[in-house]
């Protein structure tokens, strides 16, 4: 089968390998749609994953090929997403349904072979059935929605409240269709330009502004970048007694100033970090109310793709991510045509 096998930091090779073998309890999945996230950047491009070679994606769809049971055969020809992290369920966390927080883990396209290969292997417990009528690029959407989902819960949400999203990534576009649904009373995206206007007026409801236009506070203000600017931005326009979630990967060490920890304390801020998304535990699971969003129209996830490019193309989306010349919010791939 084809492949992109990341051997090292910025070696990645497209090239032709074996079919990965099953284990007990796993398929086979023919993979037709895989998104390029932001963390694969510099996964791919400066810190690499946990050991090498390793195929990335984790962002992915298709349709199970084979299972290793004979149980599990009613699976075969279904489309199906992904939950892409495995757990040990072994540990305290796992035992309590908590698998985003499991304390030895295993994860699709960065700890083990992923979806940028036109077959990947999973547990059946990781696969979620679809419809044949839900397109693979929009099922391949599902973790990242998830994560925007996820981190919307964290802010435990009061209906008719203000909220902002610092950040115009595809999963800060997520979130704020969620807070749409979960009853925000207004939502807003900022980003730095005006770049991405276009993507949020496709939405219908989100409102856009860059940060010069900042002109009020927020009761909660999502941030979806990662640097220490945009966290001290979300401090300075959350509304006294307001939440901030963190939900942007660090691009590095993160420093609060006097004046910024002031207002933490001064203005009486509750701050939450998030982490990936829940997952059949009995309690709650973030993909099951994606997938039925998904299937009843309620999130706008297509609208979100910017680009798509071919298998043997994914050098140009990776790029297109590494180095924008152009404006992108979801970068898909699509496989097996």
């Amino acid at each position: 089968m084809k492949a992109y096998n990341l051997y090292g930091i910025n070696d990645l090779r497209y090239e032709d390998i074996e079919e990965p073998a099953l284990k007990d309890g796993w398929a086979l999945v023919k993979v037709k749609a895989a998104g390029i996230c932001s963390s694969d950047i510099p996964r791919i491009f400066t810190k690499g994953t946990y050991h090498f070679p390793t195929i990335p994606g984790h962002e992915l769809s298709g349709v199970v090929e084979k299972v290793a049971n004979d149980q599990d055969k009613y699976l075969l020809g279904k489309r199906v997403g992904i939950f892409p992290l495995i757990p040990c369920k072994k540990c305290e966390q796992c035992h309590k349904g908590h698998y985003e927080m499991c304390q030895s883990y295993d994860y699709v396209g960065s700890r083990r072979d992923g979806g940028y290969a036109e077959y990947v292997a999973v547990p059946v417990w990781n696969l979620i059935e679809f419809s044949n009528d839900v397109p693979y690029e929009v099922i391949a959407m599902m973790e990242p929605l998830a994560v925007a989902l996820h981190a919307m819960k964290q802010a435990k949400l009061v209906k008719g409240e203000s909220v902002a999203i610092i950040g115009t990534g595809m999963i800060g576009f997520a979130a704020a269709q969620w807070a749409q649904k979960l009853g925000a009373k207004s939502v807003t995206v900022i980003g730095r330009t005006n770049d991405k206007k276009v993507i949020a007026d496709a939405i219908s409801g989100i409102g856009y502004i860059t940060i010069k236009q900042i002109a009020q506070e927020y009761d909660v203000v999502l941030e979806a970048v990662g640097s220490a600017s945009s966290i001290d931005l979300a401090i300075n326009i959350v509304k006294p007694a307001g939440k901030v979630v963190l939900m942007g990967n660090p691009e590095g060490d993160i420093l609060f100033s006097q004046a910024t920890y002031w207002r933490v304390m001064r203005k009486q801020l509750q701050i939450v970090g998030t982490w990936n998304s829940s997952y059949e535990n009995g309690i709650e699971c973030d993909w099951t109310e994606v997938k039925d969003a998904l299937m009843n129209k309620e999130i706008q996830a297509q609208s979100l793709i910017s680009h798509y490019f071919k298998q043997d193309e994914l050098d140009k989306g990776l790029c297109l991510m590494k180095d924008p010349k152009e404006p992108y919010c979801k970068v898909m791939t699509v496989w097996n045509e």
